[in-house]
């Protein structure tokens, strides 16, 4: 099929009624369930354990007579059939590239892809990155982190097969990155939330006006950032340019990244099938409530997901939006994670809210991290009582900065906060993905 399908979609699944989405979306899954039992040793256990066939597979509600697969089970089977596990479902013969976890919670875990893996991954990216704007001969700027990390290719794939221009960066050198925005005229950066935070804050160090420059789009992986209002603000501000959410993972690239209009990461429903499930009781739930993203591989060969459990909170709606586009938003994209929520005093509590509150508040800079020690719990339960917080301040700061910014967060969160104000610089940069919650 020629691409792009139009001068707006790149590809025309992108407008397929809701009756359509489903109807491929099941007859894919189908497929995708007998090719698993199959070819993959993990499944086929895990089929035969729950009394499923593929051929059992009738409707969307079959599907979860299948148990959830989650990163434990997907490192049980690392152990058991090393070095590349039991959920592969190709040859090695047939992987043509791996790539692995950040490896920040553990023994980074290798996941494989065969040649028709990265091609849909590459096409994939292009669609997002076409809905956002990049077009043939636009000057793109890579800052994603090439070492190790799986953003960075397929990004680079995505933009060449536009046809645009790609500078390969990485997230090195901010002085020659800035230098190369100005001479060869970028018009796309992409990169993780904290790396663009770290080039705005350096362009300013050395006077260049970011705001000023050709860079017209912001796109960010890797972390919560671009769906957060206050980040969002704060860096679109700094750039002078719009930005964009792109949301993935490594056992599943992508997920759903933002169009033009920012409404949230649209999610690809014909690459994946997706769940949103409360977290308690795994129970589906209603368009518009938040729950857990859980999703099933359509069409994935080498590593093929069925039932993932992202752990990341989400809300659908399933609203086609105002350009044409039909497949399901994920509005305020990851709200927070399942695993990563903080209960203080029985309030739910995401980083995510917290940054929202500290980037968009005035005196502060980019920077910020939460902090659980003995300060903050109780000394006969160890339960929460508050969060500590330390931001920096910026040179305009009032001098009572850090009792302003706790009342705020009391008065929007309905949590204790202790802030700590330190000096700007005082708090590690990142290049890549930001730790904000740590323990002492």
């Amino acid at each position: 099929m020629t691409r792009p399908y139009s001068d707006d979609i790149w590809d025309p699944v992108e407008a397929w009624s809701r009756d359509q989405i489903e109807e491929f979306q099941l007859g894919a899954l189908k497929k995708q369930l007998a090719r698993v039992e199959a070819k993959s040793a993990y499944y086929q256990k895990v089929f035969k354990q729950a009394g499923f066939s593929a051929g059992d597979l009738k409707s969307f509600e079959d599907l979860r007579r299948l148990p959830i697969t989650r990163k434990a089970d997907y490192v049980a089977g690392l152990q058991e059939d090393p070095p590349f596990g039991t959920m592969r479902a190709v040859e090695l013969s047939d992987a043509v590239r791996v790539h692995f976890s950040s490896g920040t919670t553990g023994r980074p875990s290798p996941v494989l892809w065969s040649k028709r893996d990265i091609e849909r991954w590459a096409d994939l990216y292009a669609r997002y990155l076409y809905a956002q704007g990049l077009r043939a001969g636009d000057v793109f700027q890579c800052m994603f982190n090439y070492s190790w990390f799986v953003g960075g290719l397929g990004a680079t794939l995505a933009a060449q097969h536009i046809g645009a221009l790609v500078i390969p960066g990485g997230s090195v050198d901010t002085k020659r990155q800035l230098e190369t925005i100005k001479e060869y005229r970028t018009k796309c950066v992409i990169g993780t939330p904290s790396f663009m935070a770290h080039m705005a804050e350096a362009a300013e160090e050395i006077g260049f006006d970011l705001a000023a420059s050709t860079v017209s789009m912001v796109c960010v992986g890797g972390e919560p950032g671009a769906s957060i209002p206050g980040t969002r603000e704060r860096l679109e501000r700094m750039w002078g340019a719009k930005m964009f959410d792109c949301y993935g993972a490594l056992e599943c690239q992508p997920i759903g990244w933002d169009t033009a209009l920012q409404l949230g990461p649209q999610i690809a429903e014909d690459f994946i099938y997706v769940e949103i499930l409360d977290p308690d009781t795994l129970e589906p739930v209603k368009d518009g409530q938040r729950g857990v993203l859980v999703l099933t591989h359509l069409d994935k060969e080498a590593c093929p997901l069925v039932r993932w459990w992202t752990g990341d909170v989400v809300v659908r709606d399933r609203t086609p939006t105002p350009d044409g586009r039909t497949h399901a938003t994920l509005k305020g994209g990851v709200l927070g994670r399942a695993d990563d929520m903080l209960i203080v005093r029985g309030v739910n509590l995401f980083p995510s809210a917290v940054e929202d509150i500290v980037r968009a508040f005035p005196g502060t800079t980019n920077e910020y991290v939460l902090v659980i020690d003995d300060s903050v719990k109780d000394p006969k339960s160890g339960f929460l009582t508050g969060v500590k917080l330390r931001v920096e301040r910026t040179d305009d700061a009032p001098e009572d900065l850090g009792e302003k910014l706790s009342y705020r967060l009391r008065e929007r969160l309905q949590v204790r906060f202790v802030v700590e104000v330190l000096p700007a610089g005082s708090l590690p940069r990142t290049v890549h993905k930001a730790k904000r919650v740590i323990t002492e």
